[in-house]
């Protein structure tokens, strides 16, 4: 591989696979592009973008000198965003009967329960909607009784009636409008999708990812020296099912070397429910295999994530041979200068995407996570981590009340 070779360009291809997000691609071009030029002025590295080369729907070229070599890579964007405008396109009715529907899969199945013993964060970001929806919806019935009983003192309790549900309708439309503030309503759609099929995938995500694996099949019959999967939240738990089912089917040889990085994961909310049997067979599976380096990262400050839990042994009964992933922590607390960590730690959402941004007090902790060595550098993921040992606070216990597989 060309890892070895001195003086060559290095090359990858970066398939990059988002969580829930029904934004389009190009926002992660965006992030890249700023996010990258103030990490290269921080470390002290080159790194450009310019436009891909190669196929693929959506994507960009990087071009950087780090560590004393050139480095190309192409990143390409696996886009599902259509799927999730589609899963938000409910009425409001319908998304209330959403909540209701998602907090009878995670309370009637005792996941809740379960998912309590790991992190606190997740659950009061999987609760925050909920309740917020909820008091939204306390809010409107309190309005509209008021002006139902208005109309009713002034004329009759007739036209009363239509006033009310006027109100009613108008009040839950105006915070669903609203909602890019707070994020409730855009929240109760993501933990519902999961929780539709209890933990299976939808049929229409399925075949997404069928397609996802043959890109990135193809690629492995490219001209690379690494393919790169980066699963960042909801993306994580597609990509370990993608990959499983790649490596299960075969890898082309000869072949570039293959490596997943996983950011942010939260694949117990998926996990841990009765059907995901597909899932919790993917963990044991791609946790065996030596044809693939599993890099996982999380922080304690994300408290969207569950951080520093093994996403394979929380879920299922760690199988024989059990070799991955090493978990790690991105220590914001750490890796970040006390000034900016001040100025994000309250942002909850930001601070998930904070494993694809710029950090700026690499060099003064003990952290080794750079997203932009990572993706742009001239080692594979494998070489980058070799030496590094897995969190000592990594959560291990296996608490899932589910744990047959597919």
């Amino acid at each position: 591989m060309a890892d070895q070779r001195q003086g060559d360009i290095f090359r990858r291809k970066v398939f990059y696979l988002p969580g829930y997000d029904p934004f389009h691609p190009r926002r992660y071009r965006e992030l890249y592009r700023k996010e990258g030029t103030e990490q290269a002025r921080l470390s002290g590295y080159d790194l450009s973008l310019r436009p891909k080369k190669a196929g693929g729907p959506y994507g960009w070229r990087v071009e950087a000198r780090i560590e004393g070599r050139a480095v190309e890579t192409d990143m390409e964007v696996l886009v599902w965003s259509d799927i999730v405008k589609g899963s938000m396109s409910e009425t409001i009715p319908a998304t209330y009967l959403q909540l209701f529907r998602t907090a009878w899969a995670y309370i009637g199945s005792g996941a809740l329960f379960r998912l309590m013993r790991l992190r606190k964060g997740p659950m009061i970001a999987a609760l925050y909607p909920i309740v917020f929806l909820l008091l939204q919806l306390g809010v409107a019935l309190g309005l509209a009784w008021a002006g139902f009983a208005l109309v009713a003192h002034l004329l009759h309790w007739g036209p009363g009636l239509p006033v009310a549900g006027a109100i009613l309708w108008g009040v839950l439309y105006w915070f669903r409008k609203k909602d890019n503030k707070v994020f409730a309503w855009y929240l109760m759609h993501d933990y519902a999708y999961s929780a539709q099929y209890k933990g299976a995938n939808p049929p229409e995500l399925e075949a997404r990812m069928r397609d996802f694996g043959r890109q990135i099949r193809a690629a492995l019959s490219g001209d690379y020296d690494e393919v790169l999967v980066i699963g960042h939240s909801s993306g994580a738990h597609l990509g370990i099912s993608i990959l499983a089912d790649l490596l299960r089917a075969g890898l082309p040889a000869p072949r570039p070397v293959l490596s997943f990085l996983s950011l942010g994961h939260v694949v117990p909310m998926v996990s841990f429910l009765p059907d995901a049997t597909r899932l919790r067979a993917d963990l044991a599976w791609l946790s065996t295999r030596d044809e693939i380096a599993w890099i996982d990262v999380t922080a304690p400050g994300d408290g969207c994530a569950f951080a520093l839990c093994d996403p394979v042994s929380v879920s299922v009964a760690p199988p024989k041979g059990k070799r991955w992933p090493l978990v790690i922590s991105a220590a914001f607390t750490q890796t970040l200068s006390p000034a900016r960590w001040r100025a994000l730690r309250r942002r909850w959402f930001r601070l998930h995407f904070q494993y694809l941004c710029a950090f700026d007090n690499l060099a003064g902790s003990p952290g080794d996570y750079d997203y932009f060595r990572v993706t742009a550098g001239p080692q594979t993921l494998d070489a980058r981590f070799k030496t590094r040992h897995p969190s000592k606070s990594r959560i291990e216990a296996t608490v899932n009340r589910y744990r047959n597989v597919a």
